[in-house]
């Protein structure tokens, strides 16, 4: 054919016909000469966040795929597969996500909204609840996450719009395969009901879809590895007492990194960065009660950021082994008077203490839970009365109680189940080395979602609720260490006022420093800012401050972590495969007519002139 058109060519430049070469070539001018589309139309380059990729205890979690070369659809289509299924926050379902995977979709892209504190709390309990599942189901299809901008929504958009004639279009589709185009999925969704009543929606359908806009999806990186060699540093500091060398300790336990289905969008603000918060809060305000020899107490005071919480608690778990298995002289060896772990304390009004074992009369834990218990007392016990009501030497009953009667506390008592893969609470560990220990968290189960969600940011922590929690802690950890309660001092005296009161400015500062990056335990290197930053603010107001790092064993690893968690992903703009055969046969078409005109040129010339003719008479 294109030897034909040349020859077609040749004879209009002989003849020297200008009205017909002005026919053929002005499309091409035409062509030439149009603005192209923009760069930012053509294409579209934005971060994306890989879905979660670990091993733990030998158990695959998440997705075991990075690379994302495919055409984009909305969950809408009917045909999904081999294409990467765009889905917004708003109508994302696990139901949805379900099909998605079900039917061998080559990627999920779920876009979140640019301001998550503006997103409707049932939305986000509701993804809340899904996070665990989607990682607890293994996958091969690579799940990103995108932050949306206004050109990732002009692409959703019109994605959505082509795949709301998927159902029709699969006729198309199925057209394209008889001429041998095999990129078209081979599946045929059923057509619509109106394809049956209406020829010219079908037309005008399978016109649409075979000039419609797509995009490709093409990821910059490579397939995921393995990391080798990661540590998980935890960074403890001591408090020394006044006294002898056999003084009791006092162990007060946070861990600090997040943990939510993307790495790189885990900034953990209520878990666990309300309880670092609290943690950095305390060293600040004994450090001041420890410098005083009026105000040094007789108990040693050990407080330990631990790394890894979320995955096992692997720093705990390390940190213990260091000092109760292979080594002489240790805090921890010698009389442990109770371990407090701080974790998720940023909202509501109800404080839950977990525990392993409940703590017996007469010990330190059992003082330190009865300065708890008495704020969810009721108001008969608040007078004194009732089986809530501890009275001390002066027969009232103690601080919580008087200072924050607002606060609703419970004890919950949950043995530990060594079956489980993974423990509940961060107490567990030290309970597992028969170490008196619990967990204060406004949280009543372990499995509650907030605890691992990417939804967990820094405007669900409630800085006034953060406080008031920091101080409870403050008071009820002093009345114990100095007996104040058994001295007769009266309950509705606060302990941290004026210059040594808690500092809700400071508390919101280091809330903001910790969410302001995310702390997943795979991003947050031994050498990195966020460690830098915690050790040096420890070694301020903490003596012996040194980091502690853990790293998998390489035969048995109890832990492995994959890279590929952050890349750039490309929107190319593309036409459908259909499209390179409409105009494969519109160009046919045209040059024919062009062939056709030139071939019979005397007799289109005769019927035009007669034309004019008839038209001047």
């Amino acid at each position: 054919m294109l030897e034909e058109a040349g020859e077609v060519l040749e004879n209009m430049l002989k003849a020297s016909c200008l009205p017909l070469g002005f026919i053929v070539f002005l499309p091409a001018v035409l062509l030439l000469v149009a603005p192209p589309l923009p760069a930012a139309d053509a294409a579209h380059e934005f971060t994306v966040y890989r879905m979660q990729q670990y091993d733990l205890q030998g158990q695959p979690y998440g997705t075991r795929n990075a690379v994302l070369n495919t055409e984009a659809r909305t969950i809408d289509a009917d045909v999904l597969s081999r294409r990467c299924v765009l889905m917004r926050l708003l109508d994302f379902s696990y139901e949805r996500y379900q099909r998605a995977l079900r039917q061998s979709a080559g990627a999920v892209v779920i876009i979140l909204p640019r301001a998550m504190a503006a997103v409707p709390q049932d939305v986000i309990r509701q993804f809340m609840e899904i996070e665990p599942e989607m990682l607890a189901m293994e996958t091969i299809v690579p799940v990103y996450f995108a932050v949306e901008d206004d050109a990732l929504l002009s692409i959703y958009e019109q994605t959505q719009a082509a795949s709301a004639s998927q159902g029709s279009a699969s006729a198309a589709e199925g057209f394209g395969r008889s001429c041998g185009h095999t990129t078209v999925p081979e599946r045929h969704p059923p057509s619509s009901p109106s394809d049956d009543t209406s020829h010219g929606h079908h037309d005008w359908v399978l016109l649409h879809t075979a000039t419609a806009n797509g995009f490709q999806m093409v990821t910059s990186g490579v397939q995921s590895k393995a990391v080798s060699d990661w540590l998980i540093t935890s960074v403890e500091g001591r408090l020394t007492g006044l006294g002898g060398e056999d003084l009791p300790t006092i162990v007060i336990v946070a861990h600090y990194d997040a943990f939510g289905v993307a790495p790189w969008l885990s900034h953990g603000a209520d878990s666990n960065g309300s309880g670092i918060s609290v943690l950095l809060e305390l060293t600040r305000l004994f450090s001041r009660l420890y410098t005083y020899k009026r105000t040094h107490a007789a108990y040693n005071l050990l407080f330990f950021a631990s790394g890894g919480g979320k995955f096992n608690y692997q720093g705990t778990k390390r940190w213990l082994e260091d000092n109760l298995d292979h080594t002489d002289s240790s805090l921890l060896q010698d009389n442990v008077a109770f371990v407090l772990c701080l974790d998720t304390l940023g909202r509501g009004d109800s404080l839950h203490l977990h525990v392993s074992k409940p703590p017996r009369e007469g010990t330190l834990q059992h003082s330190f839970l009865r300065e708890l218990e008495t704020v969810g007392a009721p108001p008969e016990a608040r007078l004194g009365h009732g089986i809530f009501a501890h009275p001390g030497a002066s027969g009232e009953p103690q601080v919580a109680a008087h200072q924050f009667p607002e606060v609703r506390f419970s004890m919950v008592h949950k043995k530990i189940n060594l079956a489980e893969d993974i423990l509940a609470w961060e107490h567990e560990r030290f309970a597992i080395r028969r170490l008196p220990a619990f967990t204060l968290s406004h949280l009543e189960s372990h499995r509650d979602g907030q605890r691992s969600s990417i939804m967990d940011v820094r405007s669900r922590v409630d800085s006034k609720t953060l406080t008031r929690n920091t101080r409870l802690i403050a008071e009820a950890l002093t009345r114990v260490i100095y007996n104040l309660t058994e001295k007769g001092t009266p309950p509705d005296m606060p302990v941290f006022t004026e210059q040594m009161q808690i500092q809700q400015e400071q508390l919101d500062s280091v809330m903001d420093w910790l969410t302001t990056q995310p702390r997943a335990a795979q991003l947050v290197g031994k050498d990195g800012p966020l460690l830098s930053t915690l050790e040096r603010y420890l070694s301020h107001y903490l003596k012996e401050v040194r980091p502690h790092h853990v790293k998998a064993d390489k035969r048995d690893p109890e832990f492995v972590f994959y890279d590929q968690l952050k890349q750039v992903m490309n929107a190319y703009r593309v036409k459908p495969a259909i499209f390179d055969l409409l105009l494969a046969v519109c160009i046919g078409a045209y040059l024919g007519m062009a062939y056709t005109a030139v071939q019979h040129f005397d007799l289109l010339y005769k019927t035009v002139q007669r034309l004019l003719k008839a038209k001047t008479q």
